[in-house]
């Protein structure tokens, strides 16, 4: 049954494209629809969409040289299996109409029903709805491709699919709901996030965690880095391709997404120069993988508040996460838990440096559409509590959620490789490759 099920699976999608066409067009009067929004979105799409084969180089890059390719692998098959889930149901289930405030009904978008025509998404009016539908997707994608480097060199990969499939489902599509549907209990809360601080990277970072302790240590953790050239490049990806994911989520070409590209730029730099000062000022020698991380570590907290902070403010931002998420990692290397590549350090602990910074930073004069109120700086406290309430109850959510989900998938496939397989390495023993 095991060895049929992905046919199974391949044929059920064949069967709903022919039974679902959604080949109905809308046509709305009096859309709002703009060519130059519409052209900065299909390119800002694009952006976020290299960003996972730029993950896939900086994960690469750090792994031993016998994992490289299954943990690529890892990264390219997102883009293959989430998008089929989101054009099936998951998008409804993100973005469709609102159930309890929590999640979406699936039917609302199913097979992307209602998409063609000039109709348009509630909060993008000046974009196509497949474009936003795109758009989102991407950071579909990316979001289990972040959690692969805490399991990294010990996982099976057929456990893995599984596994992510559940994760889409089950965590990432109710905290986009909730976060970024209008009618989202989060949104309604007035929490902001931009780009993906608390859905893409807690979410990510909080199950990367509950994966290194659910799957143990690998049997041999000393390694060296297999390519530090990959993770340069994947750095150099991961680095363009966030000025989409950020400065895109403007949704539209105008000065918001001029100042979210502004905010996004120099976050990062000041992170990959903090670490590899913070580095120094320990006594250690400035690294080329210490200044690549520090500049993810900057993308990623500033992330929920591009579009929020001002340019000073972000510089802070990024400053103060690479500090946090180097001492992070310093801590999380003196235990026994094997996030192999750190992405609870950086991800997770980024991401919530990234939250909390907003609840301090954000302004309403950076941007309107901030109903919530300025932050802790200005003298204001009701966003910075709204932020810390919410990333208490979305990091319990994510983390023993993703517990349950990893324990499901041990139940129908074992997660872990067994010893000799690891031994082998990944590369041969789950796909007869070598690098």
């Amino acid at each position: 049954m095991k060895k049929i099920a992905p046919l199974i699976f391949l044929l059920i999608v064949i069967a709903l494209g022919l039974i679902f066409p959604s080949i109905d067009v809308q046509n709305v009067k009096n859309s709002q629809i703009n060519s130059g929004d519409t052209a900065w979105m299909l390119m800002a799409t694009a952006l976020v969409l290299i960003m996972t084969p730029g993950l896939a180089y900086f994960y690469g890059g750090m792994v031993t040289r016998k994992n490289v390719l299954s943990t690529m692998m890892q990264s390219f098959v997102c883009m293959g299996l989430i998008t089929i889930i989101w054009v099936v149901f998951g998008f409804s289930l993100a973005f469709g109409d609102s159930v309890g405030g929590v999640i979406g009904n699936p039917a609302t978008f199913f097979m992307m029903k209602g998409m063609l025509g000039n109709v348009t998404w509630k909060l993008a009016p000046t974009i196509p709805l497949i474009l936003f539908a795109m758009f989102q997707l991407k950071f579909a994608v990316i979001t289990p491709a972040l959690i692969t480097g805490a399991f990294a060199e010990r996982i099976k990969f057929t456990s893995y699919l599984i596994f992510i499939s559940l994760f889409i489902i089950i965590i990432y599509t109710p905290l986009a709901h909730s976060v970024w549907h209008p009618d989202g209990l989060l949104y309604k809360a007035g929490v902001l996030d931009f780009a993906g601080g608390t859905v893409v990277h807690m979410s990510a970072g909080w199950a990367a965690l509950a994966s290194a302790l659910y799957l143990k240590q690998r049997t041999d953790k000393a390694h060296n880095p297999a390519r530090i050239s990959y993770i340069l490049l994947g750095t150099g990806l991961l680095w363009f391709g966030w000025f989409g994911f950020n400065a895109g989520s403007a949704l539209g070409s105008g000065t918001l997404a001029a100042t979210a590209l502004a905010t996004t730029t120099t976050a990062s730099a000041a992170a990959a120069i903090a670490w590899i000062f913070f580095e120094m000022s320990r006594g250690h020698k400035p690294t080329v993988m210490g200044a690549c991380i520090g500049a993810v570590v900057g993308l990623v907290a500033v992330t929920p508040a591009a579009g929020y902070v001002s340019i000073p403010h972000s510089l802070i931002i990024g400053i103060v996460a690479a500090i946090v998420s180097s001492l992070v990692v310093e801590w999380r290397s003196k235990t026994s838990i094997d996030d192999t590549l750190d992405v609870f350090p950086c991800h997770g602990v980024g991401g919530m440096v990234g939250m909390l910074l907003t609840g301090v930073f954000a302004n309403q004069n950076i941007n309107p559409a901030n109903t919530t109120g300025n932050g802790l700086f200005f003298g204001q406290t009701h966003l910075f509590f709204i932020h810390i309430i919410a990333l208490v109850c979305v990091s319990i959510f994510a983390f023993f959620g993703s517990l349950l989900l990893l324990k499901v998938t041990d139940l129908i496939s074992p997660l872990r490789v067994s010893v000799e397989e690891e031994i082998a390495g990944l590369d041969a023993s789950q796909h007869g490759e070598e690098l």
